[in-house]
């Protein structure tokens, strides 16, 4: 399953990945198409066998701050959006630390890692706690249930922080327990999210500069925490905007689950994932944005939808046109769309082998020439005429063998003194595309 690995309609951005029993549950904020804000007023949840990670399962909505068609409020002292959760087993229960937006939190459970969680409680503060407690609101929760039962709660937004929670009822904060500035004030801005790994633990965070996940350890789950270093930028070729997201281990090998924007917009967020690797020194070396997924290799001998691109340079972006439709628009002069990576096997026997792309016509006409390995200084395989309708355009290109990075660089036709006039006009808007011998 490519990135984004969850079915085309659904967004969920700040995902916190939990492996319980033989699955992996993902739980996130839940994005509309198209909106001109963050969240919604439910959550969702996904699952996937470790051993399937490409068949994922919707287990429908699992917590509300409004009525809908089907489901009543959970929250009856708020009605404002629900934003990055956490979900944590303790005893056999799953207990899920819901952030509502300018309102107190809450801790709900449920016997099922799934839900649909009941609320227990709103957080319980000591009557002489600080000021940032009193609120109760608990910005972007992340918990953490350590090896010797006790549980810890990160939060934070532009400060971070963190308390220990009782664990006798999972919602109470214990005296004296604070700790300011978890992460410098300076370095930090949102999005706890707290593991250990052996002996080790970490917070990955979003830093100051909102694209990137950066990542701290301590050998204490209350501190002092040393900066570790970046562990994927979505702003990197890409159109950036808030990250937000954790590693996860699935049959031995560790990911980082993050969102991308779509829609032109740093709403409308999705889920995606990338291969890591925790070094023996406990250092996590920075990821490049792929289109892989769980994926080690694409085929291009199967057709690539547009928007599973992990590079987008000069203006273009994804945008849902419906629940089953995505094409990568506003593609004009100078534009790039990439995909990491293919692997385009080792049968050289041919010289030359064929490309096709699904385009919807802007009324312009334009090239798309075909580079691997590089959009700057990779070695052009090909190039596609594009006119002005909609179809499927076609191209005689080398034979390539390997694993390769494919990329699309978008010119126009148009020359002459009235150039000038015509070069933020759209050429064509793509769609898919695949290799084919």
């Amino acid at each position: 399953m490519a990135n984004p690995f969850l079915p085309n309609w659904e967004y969920i951005p700040d995902g916190e990945p939990r492996v319980f029993g033989n699955r992996v549950y993902l739980y996130g904020s839940h994005d509309l198409a198209g909106s001109d804000r963050f969240c919604d007023y439910k959550l969702k949840v996904w699952s996937a066998d470790i051993n399937d990670l490409n068949n994922w399962t919707c287990h429908g909505d699992s917590f509300h701050t409004r009525m809908d068609r089907d489901h009543a409020s959970d929250t009856p002292w708020s009605d404002k959006e629900l934003y990055a959760p956490d979900v944590v087993e303790k005893d056999g229960k799953y207990y899920l630390y819901a952030y509502i937006v300018h309102s107190k939190g809450c801790v709900a459970v449920s016997d099922r890692p799934e839900g649909p969680f009941r609320l227990v409680s709103q957080y319980q503060v000591p009557e002489n706690a600080e000021d940032i407690l009193k609120e109760g609101i608990f910005t972007d929760p992340g918990v953490l249930v350590d090896d010797d039962g006790r549980v810890y709660i990160y939060c934070g937004y532009l400060k971070s922080y963190m308390a220990e929670i009782s664990a006798d009822n999972m919602y109470e904060i214990l005296p004296h327990s604070y700790k300011a500035d978890i992460i410098p004030e300076d370095g930090f801005f949102e999005a706890c999210s707290p593991r250990k790994v052996g002996d080790t633990y970490y917070l990955i965070y979003s830093p100051k500069n909102g694209n990137r996940l950066d990542y701290a350890t301590s050998q204490s789950p209350t501190g002092p925490y040393q900066y570790g270093g970046t562990i994927v930028d979505n702003g990197v070729d890409y159109p950036g905007g808030n990250n937000h997201g954790s590693i996860c281990q699935i049959n031995g090998q560790w990911y980082i689950f993050y969102h991308r924007m779509t829609n032109n917009t740093v709403m409308s967020r999705r889920a995606c994932v990338e291969r890591i690797e925790i070094l023996p020194d406990g250092s996590i070396p920075q990821v490049e944005m792929t289109s892989l997924g769980f994926e080690k290799s694409l085929s291009p001998y199967q057709p690539t939808s547009a928007d599973v691109a992990c590079v987008l340079k000069g203006g273009c972006y994804i945008t849902e046109r419906n629940v089953l439709e995505r094409s990568v628009v506003q593609i004009t002069k100078g534009c790039v769309i990439g995909y990491k990576v293919f692997d385009f096997g080792e049968d050289n026997s041919s010289v030359t082998m064929e490309f096709s792309a699904k385009v919807r016509g802007c009324g312009n006409k334009g090239k798309m020439k075909i580079l691997i390995d590089d959009y700057r200084s990779g070695e052009e395989i090909g190039a596609c005429d594009i006119g002005p309708d909609n179809g499927i355009v076609h191209a005689v290109v080398k034979s390539v063998t390997g694993i390769h990075a494919v990329f699309f660089v978008f010119d126009d036709e148009y020359q002459g003194y009235f150039a000038e006039f015509f070069k933020d006009r759209p050429i064509c808007e793509l769609e898919s595309f695949v290799f084919h011998k």
